[in-house]
C-alpha cells in the first residue's frame, strides 16, 4: 500500500471514531484491512450527508454534491483527489465494490436536498434504500457472505436502521421543518403535522409511531430470517447493528413514543455488549453443534 493510502485511511479512521456512530461498533473486531476499508465507505457516506445535515455550513449544498458525485468517478477511475476518495478507491478495488451502490447513496442525498415530506412508505422507503440499504449492500461485500440471502438480508436490515434514526430523530427534523413520517401514515391516524413539528404528544401521534415501529420491526424479524447459517459468522458486525438498533427501537417504544425529550441513546457499554453478543453468537452455535 502506498503512503498516500494508508495516510487517506487513517484520515477516514480519524472521522469514523470521531463521529462515534452505532457504525463504529459493528466492525471493531474486524480484520484491519476490513476495519479500514468499511472506515472508507463511511467517511464517504457520511460526507455527502453532512451536505444536508449541516446546511449552514453547506452554502451550496447541490453544488457541494456534484462535488462529491465528481470525486466518486475519480475513485473509480483511479485518480481520487480527496484523502477519503484515495482510501475508497483502494477499498473498490480490493473488495470490488459495486459502483451502482455508491451511486444510489449519492441519489438518496439528493432525495433529502429536494423533499422534506413523503407522501406514501412506498416513497419513503425507497429513501430509505437508497441512504442505508444501499450502504448495507456495499458493507456484506467486505463482510463476505456465502448465500445469495445475504443480499435480501442486508436490505431489509437497512429499511429498518434508517426508519429506527427517523422515529428516534423527529423532534430534531421537526425543528428544521422536516416530516419524515409518510404523509398517508398521519393522516390516518388523525395526527396533524401542525402538532408534530411543535413537539406535542398526542394520542393520535403515539398512534402512528407504534404504526411505524411495527413496520421497522418487522423488516428486522425478515433480516433474522433471511440471516443463512454459513453467512452467521461473516455477517457478525452486520447482527451487531441490528441488535444495537433493535434495542435502540425497544427504548423509543418504552418510553411511550417520546421522541420530543432528551435524544434516545444507547450507552457505550450498552453498545460494547451487544456488539460482543454478535461476535459471540456464531461460535457459541457452533459449539453447541459440535456438543450435539
Amino acid at each position: 500500500m502506498t503512503p498516500r493510502a494508508t495516510a487517506a485511511y487513517a484520515h477516514c479512521e480519524l472521522l469514523t471514531r470521531r463521529a462515534a456512530s452505532n457504525f463504529a461498533w459493528a466492525f471493531r473486531l474486524l480484520p484491519h484491512d476490513r476495519r479500514r476499508a468499511l472506515a472508507a465507505v463511511y467517511a464517504f457516506c457520511r460526507a455527502a450527508d453532512d451536505i444536508v445535515d449541516e446546511p449552514g455550513a453547506a452554502r451550496d449544498p447541490a453544488h457541494l454534491l456534484a462535488r462529491w458525485r465528481a470525486e466518486l468517478d475519480a475513485a473509480f477511475a483511479g485518480r481520487p483527489r480527496h484523502p477519503i476518495g484515495v482510501a475508497l478507491a483502494d477499498a473498490i478495488e480490493r473488495f470490488a465494490l459495486p459502483r451502482t451502490h455508491f451511486e444510489a447513496v449519492i441519489a438518496g442525498v439528493e432525495m433529502d436536498l429536494e423533499h422534506d415530506r413523503y407522501e406514501t412508505w412506498d416513497e419513503l422507503a425507497e429513501y430509505c434504500y437508497r441512504v442505508a440499504a444501499a450502504v448495507g449492500l456495499i458493507c456484506i461485500e467486505i463482510f463476505g457472505y456465502q448465500n445469495p440471502s445475504a443480499r435480501q438480508y442486508a436490505v431489509h436490515l437497512g429499511l429498518a436502521f434508517q426508519l429506527t434514526n427517523i422515529l428516534r430523530d423527529v423532534g430534531e427534523d421537526g425543528c428544521r421543518g422536516r416530516i419524515y413520517l409518510p404523509r398517508a401514515d398521519l393522516r390516518r391516524f388523525d395526527c396533524a403535522e401542525e402538532d408534530l413539528l411543535a413537539g406535542h404528544m398526542t394520542e393520535a401521534f403515539r398512534q402512528v409511531m407504534a404504526f411505524e415501529c411495527a413496520r421497522a420491526g418487522e423488516h428486522y424479524g425478515r433480516a433474522r430470517f433471511l440471516l443463512a447459517e454459513e453467512d452467521r459468522q461473516s455477517l457478525a458486525p452486520a447482527e451487531a447493528m441490528r441488535l444495537i438498533y433493535e434495542q435502540l427501537l425497544r427504548r423509543i417504544m418504552f418510553r411511550r413514543y417520546d421522541v420530543f425529550g432528551p435524544k434516545v441513546r444507547l450507552t457505550r457499554p450498552e453498545k460494547a455488549g451487544l456488539a460482543v453478543a454478535a461476535w459471540v453468537r456464531p461460535h457459541l452455535r457452533f459449539l453447541y453443534r459440535l456438543a450435539g
